[in-house]
């Protein structure tokens, strides 16, 4: 026994060492998981909705092309005297600080015509003194230049893999000076060609930023490379550029921790650095922008983009072009020209949309640099991860087999909350994008591992015994069967039971009326609702057969009153069809309804079958009878029929009236049974029911005694004196026998039963 109980143990800690090792090497990246990268992205796109701010931020607008714009100026691309009207007015009426392009002016614009008039000219000297008075008007790309010159503008442009290395256009000057990395090779973004603008366009403005959007392998944006590199110089992204142009034009510096916390090998970035000359008699300031290992930054989005999302303002282009907007109306603001067009595809998916305008993302970044709250995960992130899962190992390890599983359970949620609420609070305080699903799935799963080593080693029985009964019996007849498990087994054994049978009535005319759907689903709430009263009343479910449901009491846990609770049962299951039918009646439908048959006996329980497929069941002479009883409902109009040894094994019931309604010799008996049914009367019409089952006893015992006349007479007082009651129709029944049997007599030695020939 002892050397099982160690090998146990020794099972238990492999299991927990190999868990911690997956654990671990995800977190070193020595093996990532892409499950719980996943599940990482998922929390921070959780943790972001949760805590976005969902307020507009009025330092940036978005000077929108929409379709408005596209419908009064014409398709995009518009003509650069066009694009020069709209910087005019943004700088000259609106005073707008700082304009950012997201797009690429990379192809001279000829609309004009001018081209094809130069080569006129080429050929005709006196045509080309006629154009040189009209040049200025004529050569829209200069116009667009003048419009650019001295002015805060951001160019945009974009950055390429193509693995061609093509290039096209004038990049801005590089952020740093290579030499600044010290030779670390730090694991940028790195591209091998761009399409930027013209170079005349790129002489005018004061700098441009790129504008590429990586998603991350699942198809979102949800953060933007601060430094990307190129050929081995390094380029800012757009909301950087006109960032740092608003800001006086700081330096920019890549920042390390300090040096002795630097291993010989780190290659990554702690931040970012703009650094301002100060003023005279004001020092060198500096702003670090935190960033991963590859130098990004997450998005702070503030809230669901695009013109009715409420994180910006959205200005129509045209609007400010046809002069709509009062001068003044962007004073001070940071602009970005951007499209929500759909036909000019600049949309994205975002953690807070599938559908994001891509100027907004930029715009989210940059209202994050104004406000100084850019998240990102810390160079040391992967170390902290590897600290926690340790410490997490450690102190499950040592605490769990030390208490009881409800305990147990407490320290493994007080852990998690103790997770979840330091990286919360890193987040908001901080900024700090910190791992959590490693160590949350690892707590989760030692917690669990635990607790099925405990399950296996001293639960075996237990588990057994649920597994042998769990289908069959109600979860907390299982849990009192566990406290003695010995005394339970599966062998079949003779045993007096009560067998009950419930078949849905009305189902093939309710069927034909509903498409497959929704007749799965009847069925199934009928089937719920049936076998929850059934289990509530101590019940063993058997099996469910077409649209009807076989159960029994009694076994596999002896019950002493498993006629009551049988019976209970049925009157519960005929209450809950009440709430299925109002439903069903709501829907325009045909009600359905049940008959219900109970039986008591000995009988045969146990698990049965072939070697392919067994179940733990019942078998015998009262199951069958229990069968033709249910059967009999439909011919008596009654809800539950009950054979006389149950009606038997119920005491006098203080909440329902027993009536008796025949005797019958059903198919295959010789036997007679007398059927009774039970019936819920309130206490106000109790009076009057006695009175109607007096009058219908005294019918009985006529019609048995063959007083044809006097039975017919009791009868006709029950049908006139009771009409409305749900008995009427056995009242009616029984005169009609009666009637035959006044032209037919009985044959002698007829002892009232009446026979049926059918199942």
């Amino acid at each position: 026994m002892t050397s099982r109980s160690g090998l146990w143990r020794a099972l238990r800690a492999l299991l927990l060492l190999a868990a911690l090792l997956v654990a671990l090497g995800h977190a070193t990246g020595l093996r990532p998981l892409r499950t719980l990268t996943g599940l990482d992205l998922a929390i921070d796109d959780a943790r972001l909705r949760t805590f976005m701010p969902r307020t507009p931020d009025p330092r940036v607008v978005i000077v929108d092309i929409d379709e408005k714009s596209l419908a009064e100026v014409g398709r995009w691309p518009w003509s650069r005297d066009h694009v020069a009207a709209l910087v005019d007015e943004l700088f000259t009426r609106q005073r707008a600080a700082v304009v950012g392009f997201d797009f690429v002016f990379a192809e001279p614009d000829n609309s004009s015509g001018l081209p094809t008039l130069e080569r006129l000219a080429a050929t005709a000297p006196a045509l080309a003194s006629a154009i040189e008075p009209l040049r200025p008007q004529l050569d829209f790309d200069a116009r667009f230049a003048r419009s650019l010159a001295d002015r805060n503008v951001v160019l945009g442009y974009y950055l390429t893999n193509l693995r061609d290395g093509r290039q096209s256009g004038q990049l801005p000057a590089p952020v740093f000076d290579a030499a600044l990395l010290q030779g670390r090779p730090i694991s940028f973004t790195c591209w091998d060609g761009y399409a930027a603008n013209l170079p005349q366009f790129a002489r005018a403005a004061p700098t441009a930023g790129y504008f590429n959007n990586v998603p991350d392998p699942d198809g979102l944006v949800r953060a933007v490379a601060l430094i990307s590199e190129l050929g081995g110089r390094h380029y800012e992204p757009l909301s950087l550029a006109m960032y740092r142009l608003y800001t006086g034009s700081p330096a920019v510096l890549p920042g390390f921790p300090h040096e002795r916390w630097l291993a010989s090998d780190y290659n990554a970035l702690q931040s970012v650095i703009l650094q301002q000359a100060g003023s005279a008699g004001r020092g060198t300031q500096q702003q670090a922008i935190p960033v991963d290992q590859h130098a990004r930054v997450r998005v702070p989005y503030r809230g669901p983009g695009g013109p009715h999302g409420g994180s910006f303002e959205y200005v129509s282009a045209v609007d400010l072009m046809r002069a709509r907007i009062a001068p003044g109306h962007l004073a001070g603001k940071l602009v970005f020209i951007g499209t929500t067009a759909p036909g000019l595809y600049d949309q994205r998916a975002t953690p807070v949309a599938e559908v994001f305008p891509g100027v907004e993302v930029h715009a989210n970044l940059l209202s994050g640099l104004l406000d100084g709250q850019v998240p990102a995960a810390p160079d040391w992130a992967s170390a902290f991860e590897v600290l926690q899962l340790l410490a997490i190992a450690a102190l499950l390890t040592w605490a769990l087999p030390r208490v009881r599983a409800l305990r147990g359970a407490q320290v493994a949620a007080a852990v998690a909350l103790i997770l979840v609420g330091t990286n919360l609070w890193a987040y908001r305080a901080y900024g700090l994008l910190l791992p959590l699903a490693g160590p949350l799935l690892l707590t989760v799963g030692i917690y669990f591992g635990a607790t099925i080593w405990g399950y296996i080693v001293e639960g075996r029985s237990r588990r057994s015994l649920a597994r042998l009964f769990g289908t069959y019996v109600p979860p907390e007849l299982v849990e009192e069967m566990a406290r003695d498990p010995a005394r339970y087994d599966m062998r079949a054994e003779n045993r007096e039971l009560t067998v009950m049978f419930c078949d849905m009535r009305n189902f093939t005319r309710v069927s034909e009326l509903l498409p497959p759907e929704d007749v799965r689903g009847l069925v199934n709430s009928f089937f719920s609702a049936m076998t929850t009263q059934i289990r509530a009343q101590r019940g063993t479910l058997d099996k469910y057969i077409g649209d009807a449901i076989m159960a029994f009491w009694g076994a596999p846990l002896p019950d002493t009153a498993h006629a009551e609770h049988a019976t209970r049962a049925a009157l519960a299951m005929v209450q809950r069809l009440e709430a299925l039918n109002a439903e069903l009646r709501g829907r325009k439908l045909p009600e359905i309804g049940l008959g219900i048959g109970l039986n008591t006996g000995i009988v045969c329980v146990g698990d049965m079958g072939s070697s392919m497929r067994r179940s733990y069941t019942v078998m015998g002479d009262a199951v069958n009878l229990s069968s033709r009883i249910e059967g009999l409902t439909r011919h008596y109009g009654v809800d539950i029929l009950v054979g006389e040894d149950t009606r038997r094994g119920v005491p006098a019931p203080a909440d329902w009236r027993w009536v008796e309604v025949d005797r019958v010799r059903v198919k295959g008996k010789n036997r007679p049974v007398t059927l009774f049914t039970p019936v819920v009367i309130p206490l106000d019409r109790s009076a009057r029911f006695d009175e109607e089952t007096r009058l219908w006893e005294l019918a009985l015992t006529s019609y048995r005694l063959q007083d044809w006349d006097a039975t017919h007479a009791r009868l006709q007082g029950l049908l006139e004196g009771f009409a409305e009651s749900g008995l009427a129709g056995l009242y009616r029944q029984l005169d009609e026998r009666t009637r035959h049997h006044r032209t037919t007599p009985p044959p002698d030695g007829w002892d009232g039963a009446h026979t049926f020939d059918s199942k």
